[in-house]
């Protein structure tokens, strides 16, 4: 049986004996699987999305900007709100930030929280940072995921 039909398969049981809401779809999986593969293939180095994104040399919803960071919805949403916290002076990955980075770190961090608070996301969300190829990190350049607006399932992986 290929993906597809056991993913099929798994949402049906899913939807009759969990009572999973009628929303979760199977393309649900297949982007999952996507993003595994985009992780598995990334390269190191050089220009990224990103960092057209931060030169507006392609569109983005942005939702916030100062001079530290840009914040704008992701293009592939997995959740009903979905955006991402990137800073300007690109990281390429978490576990190669340096001490110095702290203070960006953390002004990331604050500016996730302002923005979910503008997103009117008070019954909560979930933070995320992908780093390297098992944890799915498909562009090498640091960005917090911030994704709410429906309840989330547990484990996330």
């Amino acid at each position: 049986m290929n993906v597809t039909l056991r993913c099929i398969r798994v949402v049906g049981i899913a939807r009759h004996y969990l009572k999973v809401p009628s929303k979760l779809h199977v393309s649900s999986f297949r982007a999952m699987s996507d993003e595994v593969s985009k992780a598995q293939e990334a390269k190191l180095g050089g220009d990224t999305i990103f960092g057209k994104i931060i030169r507006k040399e392609i569109p983005a919803k942005i939702i916030y900007e100062d001079e530290k960071c840009l914040a704008f919805h992701d293009v592939a949403p997995q959740a009903p709100v979905h955006f991402l916290v990137i800073p300007k002076n690109p990281i390429v990955m978490l576990s190669q930030a340096k001490d110095e980075d702290a203070p960006l770190l953390g002004h990331l961090m604050n500016v996730a929280r302002k923005c979910a608070d503008e997103q009117k996301l008070e019954e909560g969300y979930r933070v995320v940072i992908n780093n390297g190829k098992h944890g799915c990190q498909s562009v090498f350049h640091i960005h917090i995921h911030v994704l709410g607006g429906r309840q989330l399932s547990w484990p996330p992986g």
